[in-house]
């Protein structure tokens, strides 16, 4: 007789599939008699330790013994047993079912245990890591001065198309800084837009770049007081 612990399966289908393997029987093939004693030998060990069985085991025990007396009983015609099922095919099938989710379940499981062996950061406020000095001086966001120029620029189409030319001189980034640091010195405060008298691609962005490098080394201050306002650039000055 197979000995076993009382209380260690899930329920009545993975006591099943427990005795199952002990016997290495083939699980399409059940030698249900034999089974059927066993499992009915679990439910009397829990009674003699004073342990309530659940009325689940009781119920697949009454299958057992329904299923064990259909097969002994014989088949009394040519008929009857052309026409025969296994008494088992059900319980079979239930017992496949059970046993590819408990497979999947220990696999769910391993993967649970793995993952409490990760141990992950909680997300920071990234601003945090970033110098004060790489980030654009002005209450105007990027997006906000993007979309101002854009609108800026089809404004100017309509007057003058831009010049698509080779120009002679070349518009550097830094002539252009050096040129509006010029400007602010005598006018203390002018308009977004006043800083682009010349209209060529290449002035543009030359001057677009030369106005973003100095509002991030705060040469520059951005300002606009409320949305849809004038866009102001001003000679920075230290609080």
């Amino acid at each position: 007789m197979i000995e076993f612990k009382i209380n260690e399966f899930e329920g009545p289908l993975d006591l099943l599939l427990h005795l199952i393997k002990e016997n290495k029987m083939d699980i399409m093939n059940i030698e249900i008699e034999k089974i059927a004693e066993q499992y009915m030998n679990y439910l009397e060990q829990q009674e003699k330790m004073n342990l309530e069985v659940a009325s689940e085991y009781l119920v697949l025990a009454s299958e057992l013994l329904e299923i064990k007396s259909k097969l002994l009983l014989p088949n009394t015609s040519v008929e009857e047993e052309e026409e025969f099922v296994d008494p088992r095919e059900e319980l079979v099938e239930r017992l496949l079912e059970y046993q590819a989710y408990k497979e999947v379940s220990h696999i769910l499981q391993d993967k649970e245990n793995l993952r409490k062996e990760i141990y992950t950061k909680s997300p920071e406020n990234i601003k945090n890591y970033i110098e004060e000095t790489s980030s654009m001086n002005t209450n105007v966001s990027l997006d906000d001065l993007v979309d101002a120029f854009k609108k800026y620029l089809e404004r100017q189409k309509e007057n003058k198309p831009l010049n698509t030319k080779v120009t002679v001189k070349e518009i550097s980034v830094s002539s252009r800084r050096k040129e509006i640091k010029k400007i602010l010195k005598e006018k203390k405060k002018i308009s977004f837009f006043e800083l682009f008298p010349v209209i060529s691609k290449e002035y543009i962005v030359a001057t677009f770049l030369a106005i973003l490098e100095m509002a991030k080394s705060r040469e520059l201050l951005i300002s606009q007081k409320d949305t849809f306002d004038e866009i102001i650039c001003e000679v920075y000055h230290e609080k």
